[in-house]
């Protein structure tokens, strides 16, 4: 209990920081009035203070989760096995995987820090532990941000990556460059949705997702978010963030065609009516997987940090219900381990 009451305490500091402010007037996706970024069907995330406090107060009177002391099974990678790391995906961690295809070495939100947090001392604390360290990494290549919510964008992370990999690139959506250069990273590319660049023969473009961005009390939608689609000669990766359930799914699809792999949100969708508009539940997982007629599927975002209602170990039992009723093939869809690999996802 004190732990949550410390949480909602985090919560009210973060909202209470100041954050510069940035236009994009060129952007079809700013609003000039507003000056902030807005979705094409609407902001249906914008929740009062009653809603963060009835969300705040059902969070910290739960009942306890076994699962935020016990955490998951984790497969651990070493310096030596991560050399070896080729045509092969693996999942980190709630939204960071790492993915190597024709040598090219691609990581996603990377995150490795204890806290999803701006401090060290309080906020949503990682109950299962990284399978890696970030000096046992092999060579990364790329890496793309989806957003710059603390469980997706972590300074700690961003800083020993920039440190560690001095000639790694970063890839974020609109507005974010320069927090990540304030950091450390020396390669940054700013891209607006459906905005398109090659890099060692991989084509890497933001797509949009219904979510939105907000670190400070003043800076809602202050920055874009994103979905991204890298693309090879011959295997393609999607990379949905995090998201609520749109026709976003299936225009990607229209638009760039069919992932051969996708990593598809599968947790932190409770209580429904407050967490619907920004995060799919597993059912929307598999509805999303089969708007983008992606071939495989890694659900990610979940049993990593405590930051919603449903019982952690909860997403992969209803994904494993929702591909039965969906007649999906559960290995074609399947909730890994922290820290294991599935290279068939990238050779078959």
């Amino acid at each position: 209990m004190i732990y949550k009451a410390r949480l909602v305490v985090c919560f009210l500091l973060i909202l209470s920081g100041c954050s510069g402010a940035m236009t994009y007037p060129d952007s079809p996706n700013f609003n000039k009035k507003t000056a902030r970024f807005q979705h094409p069907i609407g902001d249906y995330h914008e929740k009062s203070f009653v809603d963060f406090f009835k969300f705040f107060a059902a969070y910290i009177t739960q009942e306890s989760d076994e699962k935020e002391t016990a955490g998951f099974p984790v497969s651990i990678s070493t310096k030596n096995d991560m050399a070896n790391f080729k045509e092969n995906v693996m999942w980190v961690g709630h939204s960071t995987l790492l993915l190597n295809h024709l040598d090219v070495t691609i990581m996603t939100d990377p995150h490795f820090s204890d806290r999803a947090s701006p401090f060290s001392f309080m906020g949503p604390k990682r109950i299962t532990p990284s399978p890696v360290e970030i000096a046992d990494l092999p060579r990364i290549d790329v890496v793309v941000i989806s957003h710059n919510h603390y469980d997706h964008l972590d300074e700690a992370s961003i800083r020993e990556i920039a440190r560690t990999q001095p000639r790694v690139e970063f890839f974020v959506p609109l507005g974010l460059k320069s927090l990540l250069e304030e950091w450390g990273a020396e390669r940054v590319t700013e891209l607006d949705w459906w905005q398109q660049v090659q890099r060692k023969g991989v084509i890497i473009q933001p797509t949009p997702v219904q979510h939105w961005s907000k670190r400070t009390l003043f800076d809602r939608n202050k920055t874009l978010w994103s979905g991204w689609m890298l693309q090879w000669n011959d295997f393609s990766f999607y990379f949905a963030g995090d998201a609520g359930y749109s026709d976003d799914f299936k225009e990607t699809a229209k638009r760039l065609g069919s992932p051969d792999l996708a990593a598809i949100p599968i947790g932190a969708y409770e209580p429904r009516e407050f967490m619907e508009s920004a995060h799919i539940n597993p059912e929307e997982a598999v509805k999303a997987f089969g708007a983008l007629g992606a071939k495989r599927a890694i659900g990610i975002h979940w049993g990593t940090f405590k930051l919603t209602l449903e019982p952690m170990k909860e997403p992969p039992l209803k994904l494993q219900k929702a591909l039965k009723n969906g007649g999906v093939p559960a290995e074609r869809f399947r909730a890994l381990r922290h820290g294991e690999k599935w290279p068939d996802a990238v050779t078959d």
